[in-house]
Order: C-alpha cells, then sequence, then structure tokens
C-alpha cells in the first residue's frame, strides 16, 4: 500500500519575507543533515547561496563533518527576508527516492495561507520542474509557466505576484554550480536582495 508523507517542516517564514522559494518535498530523512530545507548534502542549494553572496561555495558548510551550518543559515534568511517551504504539502513516493520524477503530489500546498503570513513577500521562486508544475496548479488558468531562468508575472490572493522558475540545485541537473549561481544571481538582483555589479 502506498504511504501518502505529510510535508515534515514547519513553513520557514520571517516576517520581512520578499520572496519565497519554493521546492518540491523534503528527500527522505535518511538523506537529512539537518532539520531545515534542502538538507542532503549531495544537494548544492547552499553552495550556490554561498558563491551569491559570500563568493564561497563553502560558506555554509561545516566541511569537517559534511554538514550544513543550519543556524548560519536560518539567521541569513531571516536578515535577507527570504521564505522557503514546498509545492507539496503531501506526497507519495512512488521509488524509495528523493527524485522529483517519482514524487505523485496527493495535496499541494495552500499558498494563500502562505502569503498570509508573509505580507510583503511579491516574488516566489521554483526550484525545478515538478515544483513549478505544481505551484502552476495553484495558479490562475491565464497564468503562463515561465521558462528556466525567466520569470512571469500574474495576480494571486490579491496581490501582484512575480514567478521565478530556477534551474534544479540537484546535482541529477545537469548544469555546472556556477551556471547555476549565475541564474539565481540574476533573481536575486531582480527581487533586490543584492545590488547589481
Amino acid at each position: 500500500m502506498s504511504i501518502i508523507e505529510t510535508h515534515p517542516l514547519e513553513p520557514f517564514l520571517p516576517a520581512n519575507a520578499k520572496l519565497l522559494m519554493l521546492g518540491s518535498f523534503p528527500p527522505p530523512k535518511t538523506r537529512w543533515k539537518m532539520d531545515f530545507y534542502y538538507p542532503n548534502y549531495q544537494n548544492d542549494m547552499w553552495r550556490i547561496f554561498g558563491l551569491i553572496f559570500f563568493n564561497d561555495k563553502d560558506h555554509f558548510l561545516d566541511l569537517p563533518n559534511k554538514n550544513f551550518k543550519e543556524q548560519q543559515i536560518r539567521n541569513f534568511l531571516t536578515e535577507k527576508g527570504i521564505a522557503i517551504f514546498d509545492t507539496a504539502y503531501q506526497v507519495i513516493r512512488l521509488t524509495g527516492n528523493a527524485s522529483d520524477k517519482f514524487l505523485q503530489i496527493e495535496t499541494p500546498t495552500d499558498l494563500t495561507v502562505l502569503l498570509a503570513k508573509i505580507p510583503e513577500c511579491h516574488s516566489i521562486m521554483t526550484t525545478g520542474d515538478k515544483a513549478t508544475d505544481t505551484l502552476m496548479l495553484s495558479m490562475p488558468k491565464e497564468t503562463e509557466k515561465p521558462k528556466i531562468g525567466q520569470a512571469v508575472k500574474t495576480l494571486f490572493a490579491d496581490r501582484e505576484i512575480t514567478l521565478y522558475r530556477m534551474p534544479s540545485s540537484s546535482r541529477a541537473y545537469p548544469l555546472a554550480l556556477e551556471k547555476k549561481a549565475e541564474a539565481y544571481r540574476q533573481l536575486f538582483e531582480d527581487v533586490g536582495l543584492i545590488s547589481s555589479k
């Protein structure tokens, strides 16, 4: 019998959030290095952040222990105003791994509830195909699905929102870390989290 998994983490919603990052769903607990988002050491999200904001892909890594600096990540996101959750609230894993291909979405996340808690947020980014496809289920019918590295505007929950679709931070996505970081850097500039070079 298929097991329905409910999201194991609370949404991370700093009150000052301008940007909401949405992945698909966390990997199985056996792959976690911390009780936070993108907890798999093989996932490059926190290396991308390190490269962009500190010019050091290892900035958020505890290299000797092959772990992440969880509190540092949380503090940084709070200071910058970056919220995180996932597009799926409940899923069935068709295989035992973290691959999005084998995630069956049972219950999409109720975005109106998340956005009500972050009133300054007018930008949503998805990290990967499954996250984008799941997000589009909640958007108005006329909203176009953004292409990778691009954005579209839409009206949702009584506010204008810009939807950004980013390359996946998974190692399985065939793009060099530096190239991924370039795409994310552009987004962070657009949202006003870093000044353009």
